[in-house]
């Protein structure tokens, strides 16, 4: 512990946003480049070193923060990075993209703002990059052991480095043209550029990870084939069937998932199209859903130019401090929080009609109407009460060029086939069943991340990975080193 009055003196500074009229110009992070290295030697002195620190239990990937947060207090970059990395394989992901569940469970939380935890990690993930401090680490020999892991977001890439460290020959199967999963197509650059996604993929290459990209598992190869061809295969595909709204004029042209808009906007970040075919240009937007996803929306549709944008959410408007009656200390509490994309929209005024921001919330949607040539023109909603009942004369009209539905996912996309070829047992909610070791009902084949678990956050994506990797060296080799942070039945901390 450096400063053991740090918490008291020094006050809570987060990483500072460029301003609103620079970044909606442009796709880089919205961060101010440079600006976080300066602070956070202060921001880690806030760190109480407390006996108990709850972050360790708020951070399924058990970060040693405390200890990490003391290093950066003293500059010692390269032993905060040993810290950081021996629990998290991707710092530089989470740093950007998780909503930090361990500052929730910051002791300091109780009563002050907490140390800025996720900021921290990120500069030293960044660090360690500029440093040096994070090169491949190949194994010194190979068990002559196989596996495949079919898909290659966070927990496929975690489970894929954990096992090609520890010697085992690694091939990722993606079925997009690019590896990354949602972080590749699904998140903006403007939350985190893809250069730090290709700076952790060539590391992986180096140390003998092994990809292959445009294959459908299912369908380019059959999902027995592939099983036969390996001695184990790990399915880490997301949940990525996304959930519908069944209201009246559903079939009109200009109605979207998220998913459909949002990789388009990053393949004209790649270079691959010179504009997106759904581009909110000039477009009334509404975006039903008021999750992250519903946010990437929000901040990918300012930047396209569109005349208005909107977010409906369904819960009412969260207030400004946890409720300790239903969301005590140490739980994340569902705050009203203002995300880069929110701020935006506040500042340009994208929604007159919205409560805050861009958000208009306990709003349920009734249906939509179109115009002659069967296009959305307007959505139809109405005001609900706690238990989503409709309140009387609280109908309202939005205007709607482009609605984008941003409803969650339910599971694991069965369409290509993967699923009934290997006849894996699902869950009654329609993810894949596991066993305590992360077994399917399929001999040496195993399940991870949101297929398993259900819609989840990043950090715990990457301890799936990281989880199921020691299972699968154990069921290789009869045992294993790796570490295994959860197991398949471990949840976030809940009253």
């Amino acid at each position: 512990m450096a400063d053991p009055k740090g918490f008291m003196t020094t006050p809570r500074e987060e990483w500072p946003r460029r301003p609103v009229e620079e970044r909606v110009r442009d796709w880089n992070e919205v961060y101010v480049p440079g600006a976080l290295l300066p602070i956070v030697s202060e921001q880690a002195d806030r760190c109480m070193d407390c006996g108990i620190p709850f972050c360790h239990d708020a951070c399924p990937l058990g970060n040693l923060i405390p200890e990490w947060n003391d290093l950066v207090s003293r500059e010692d970059w390269r032993a905060a990075s040993d810290r950081l990395h021996a629990t998290n394989n991707f710092p530089e992901f989470t740093g950007r993209l998780c909503p930090a569940p361990c500052e929730a469970g910051c002791v300091l939380a109780i009563n002050q703002p907490a140390v800025t935890i996720k900021n921290v990690e990120c500069a030293i993930a960044d660090r360690a990059w500029t440093e040096g401090f994070a090169p491949p680490r190949p194994p010194d020999r190979l068990s002559g052991r196989t596996v495949a892991v079919i898909g290659s977001g966070p927990t496929g890439l975690a489970a894929a480095q954990q096992l090609t460290r520890a010697g085992h020959t690694v091939a990722v199967y993606e079925r997009d043209d690019r590896i990354g999963g949602l972080m590749r197509y699904g998140i903006p650059a403007f939350k985190m550029e893809k250069r730090h996604l290709e700076r952790r993929l060539a590391q992986m290459r180096a140390e003998g990870t092994r990809f292959r990209t445009s294959t459908v598992v299912g369908r380019d190869i059959g999902a027995a084939e592939l099983r036969a061809r390996y001695d184990a295969v790990i399915v880490a595909t997301g949940a990525t069937a996304w959930r519908e709204l069944p209201v009246p004029g559903r079939e009109l042209v200009g109605i979207h998932q998220a998913m459909e808009y949002l990789p388009l906007a990053n393949r004209v970040c790649e270079g691959d199209l010179a504009a997106s075919p759904l581009s909110a240009a000039g477009k009334h937007v509404v975006i039903v859903g008021g999750g992250d996803t519903g946010a990437d929306c929000l901040g990918t549709a300012v930047r396209d130019g569109a005349a208005s944008v909107t977010q409906l959410d369904i819960y009412a408007q969260p207030g400004a401090e946890r409720d300790e009656e239903t969301e005590p200390w140490p739980t994340y509490p569902k705050v009203y929080r203002l995300s880069a994309a929110h701020e935006e929209a506040r500042d340009l005024e994208t929604a007159p009609a919205a409560d805050a921001d861009a958000r208009l919330f306990t709003a349920s949607t009734l249906r939509f109407a179109g115009d002659a040539s069967g296009h959305v023109r307007s959505l139809h909603l109405v005001e609900v009460d706690a238990k989503r009942r409709p309140l009387p004369d609280s109908g309202q009209e939005l205007p709607a060029d482009l609605v984008l539905l941003a409803l969650g996912f339910s599971g694991p996309d069965r369409e290509d086939g993967l699923i009934d070829q290997l006849e894996l047992a699902l869950e009654p909610r329609g993810t894949i069943a596991r066993d305590a070791g992360f077994a399917t009902n399929v001999p040496g084949v195993f399940a991870a991340g949101d297929a398993a678990r259900g819609q989840s956050l990043i950090v715990w994506a990457i301890a799936e990975g990281r989880a199921v990797a020691a299972a699968v060296d154990r069921y290789l080799t009869g045992s294993t080193r790796l570490a295994a942070p959860i197991s398949p039945y471990d949840r976030p901390m809940a009253v």
